[in-house]
């Protein structure tokens, strides 16, 4: 898959490229990663992006002109008619199903905004999607989209040292959109703190009930929301009910 990324910060990518686990996808090119320094696209001595808004205000806003030159480039250089995404507070939130969406398909033009935001008529005229990581404001797109890529690239095949590692991961819809149970390594005493005997017992089928009890332990604590989802989609079995309701009853 390929992602082209259009930011007037393109330097703030080289670290994360070629850092951590993910670098593995990167590296081998099965995530292209492209990027697009807008202020190329731009006009006059200055290579001016950005300008006043209509109609006054504080901020400025990114100019269409320059945003077309460089998308039209991209275009020029793909092979195919890849979305256009904008990182955006009014998009969609991105979720576990939305980043395994855009894991399996073919990759997408990434939009990094600044300022107070992109010239509406750019955006009507060629943005397919718009995304949003959370209900706060960045000071531009380019975290929004090392999110994604990272995202993305821990899902694809040989990136991650244990092939089944994020099958367990918190929000997986394929297991059961619970959130991820608590984890401990060496020690087993630390600070005084005992790891739970029964993950020291060898007993896998107690091991995988105390794992499936805290995860729902912790998802009813955190995220009551993704218990009800999971009991919608049929994902709770009785035992799973029996303990939800024994962890109710429990004083706060």
């Amino acid at each position: 898959m390929r992602f082209d990324i259009i930011t007037l910060f393109p330097e703030l990518f080289g670290p994360f490229l070629t850092c951590g686990v993910t670098r593995r996808a990167y590296e081998s090119g099965r995530v292209d990663v492209r990027l697009w320094n807008l202020r190329d696209y731009a006009q006059g001595n200055y290579r001016r992006v950005d300008d006043r808004p209509f109609g006054g205000g504080p901020g400025m806003v990114m100019m269409a002109e320059p945003l077309q030159r460089c998308l039209e480039a991209i275009r020029a250089d793909r092979a195919d008619r890849a979305p256009v995404v904008l990182f955006s507070p009014t998009g969609e939130k991105l979720d576990h199903v939305g980043v395994a969406g855009w894991a399996s398909g073919a990759g997408a033009v990434l939009i990094c905004g600044r300022y107070e935001g992109l010239d509406q008529r750019f955006i009507d005229q060629n943005v397919d999607v718009q995304i949003s990581v959370g209900d706060f404001v960045l000071s531009g797109g380019e975290i929004a989209a090392l999110a994604l890529l990272d995202a993305v690239a821990r899902l694809q095949p040989g990136v991650l040292n244990d092939e089944e590692s994020h099958q367990f991961d918190s929000f997986n819809p394929a297991l059961d959109g619970l959130l991820d149970c608590p984890h401990y390594t060496r020690p087993e005493v630390w600070q005084g703190q005992d790891v739970p005997e029964v993950l020291l017992s060898g007993h896998h089928a107690q091991i995988e009930r105390w794992r499936r009890d805290r995860r729902l332990e912790a998802t009813l604590r955190s995220r009551p929301d993704l218990i009800e989802a999971a009991r919608a989609a049929g994902r709770l079995d009785k035992t799973d009910e029996r303990i939800l309701a024994a962890l109710a009853s429990k004083p706060t």
